[in-house]
């Protein structure tokens, strides 16, 4: 029996601000340190001892992580990065404000981008990469991706990185992002394709998956 738990960033410039996001590193507001604290807190409550903590190559999701493994005295534990677990790519939306694109273009376009499974955003012409993915090899950023291709690329972390640690019977903490955290728990819970639009997952709420020795989950809290 193993313990997951998983959080969202706190809240980002860009989620003040209603700009997508996706690739671009963002710091974190006033609000959204506080939001990662208060998280720790929460998780401290539980008693939970982790083995590792596994992030993304993005700061609004690796300086919750520092906050929070202060705030349960874990600093010590091993962090993995990796840009599997980054946020997921939202093309040509990147940076633009969502209000004012939901004005061009209307509201259930823009709903269909941002919750949709497998609708893909307008893509980016071209992306020079930036220099923290090169030791994942060339083209490593896309040009953007639908929910459905995050999902893909998140599943291999999981399957060769995160199951493993938990089969091992040693808990796991994940910091990431909105988008791949729906990602992740689409599969933990069997989400349908149609279904996952519904699913949200708030700034800073800790969300807890305890499985049994062949990772069914026994039971899921939010903190």
């Amino acid at each position: 029996m193993a313990t997951l738990v998983i959080l969202r960033h706190g809240e980002s410039v860009a989620n003040r601000d209603n700009i997508f996001t996706g690739w671009s590193d963002v710091p974190l507001t006033a609000k959204g340190r506080e939001q990662a604290v208060a998280a720790g807190k929460l998780v401290a409550e539980t008693g939970i001892q982790f083995a590792a903590l596994h992030t993304s190559m993005l700061q609004r999701a690796i300086v919750t992580s520092d906050i929070v493994l202060e705030a349960i005295d874990q600093l010590y534990i091993p962090e993995y990065k990796s840009w599997r677990l980054n946020e997921r790519h939202y093309g040509a939306l990147r940076g633009k404000n969502k209000a004012a694109v939901q004005a061009e273009v209307g509201e259930r376009q823009v709903k269909i981008w941002r919750r949709s499974f497998e609708t893909v955003p307008p893509l980016l012409d071209h992306v020079t990469q930036d220099r923290r993915y090169d030791q994942f090899g060339p083209h490593v950023e896309p040009r953007g991706e639908s929910l459905e291709m995050a999902y893909h690329r998140l599943m291999p972390y999981w399957e060769d990185q995160v199951a493993p640690r938990l089969l091992n019977g040693d808990n796991q903490l994940i910091v990431a992002h909105g988008s791949t955290l729906r990602a992740l728990i689409k599969y933990l819970d069997q989400v349908a394709d149609a279904d996952i639009s519904q699913v949200e997952v708030a700034n800073g709420e800790p969300i807890q998956y305890d499985f049994d020795d062949r990772l069914n989950v026994l039971k899921k809290t939010v903190l």
